[in-house]
């Protein structure tokens, strides 16, 4: 049975899980652009796809689109092409603004050639100045930061060498020759 096929005989199912903002012709729509932009997703056994285009509309989240807030993608296990759902960091800046606590989220790059102090603790600061216009280096920290509507803040700062190891760890695609 085809993945559009499937949609349709499940449609009882699929309407009572939806939220009320989302008719299954609109989740039917979002499947097929789906596989419309990724179509490897085609190949995909129905049920993995079915569960993966779930967990992306029980979040209110679009997969597969230029939003970028999270991502259908096709894996082979033992063989089998099988649909999963990733959920992006543009979906978990959006799901985090959406709790009305958040007043702001950044992400930032650190090269050589910038100003970059922090200190975790009870006094923790964190001061970036980015180097000037011409070349600022290779990479050397990320960073992501926030700050809540009532006051509080935090931040987390990775090395590169931490980054790559991490990536080695977790990354099915890190270091493949499809991988940025």
């Amino acid at each position: 049975m085809i993945i559009v096929d499937m949609v349709k005989a499940l449609e009882p199912e699929i309407r009572r899980a939806l939220p009320a903002v989302l008719t299954p012709e609109r989740f039917t729509r979002m499947a097929l652009s789906a596989i419309n932009n990724t179509p490897a997703l085609a190949e995909c056994t129905p049920m993995s796809f079915i569960a993966a285009m779930m967990n992306a509309v029980q979040l209110g989240l679009e997969p597969n689109t230029p939003l970028g807030q999270a991502c259908m993608i096709p894996y082979k296990n033992k063989g089998v092409l099988e649909c999963q759902f990733q959920l992006g960091y543009k979906g978990m800046i959006d799901l985090a603004y959406r709790t009305g606590q958040v007043q702001m989220i950044q992400a930032q790059i650190v090269r050589e050639y910038d100003y970059f102090e922090y200190q975790y603790g009870l006094d923790p600061k964190l001061i970036h100045r980015p180097g000037g216009d011409g070349d600022r280096g290779d990479i050397t920290f990320t960073y992501g930061l926030f700050r809540l509507t009532n006051g509080g803040f935090g931040f987390e700062v990775s090395n590169k060498a931490d980054m790559d190891a991490f990536a080695a760890k977790y990354s099915k695609s890190f270091g493949s020759k499809y991988s940025p």
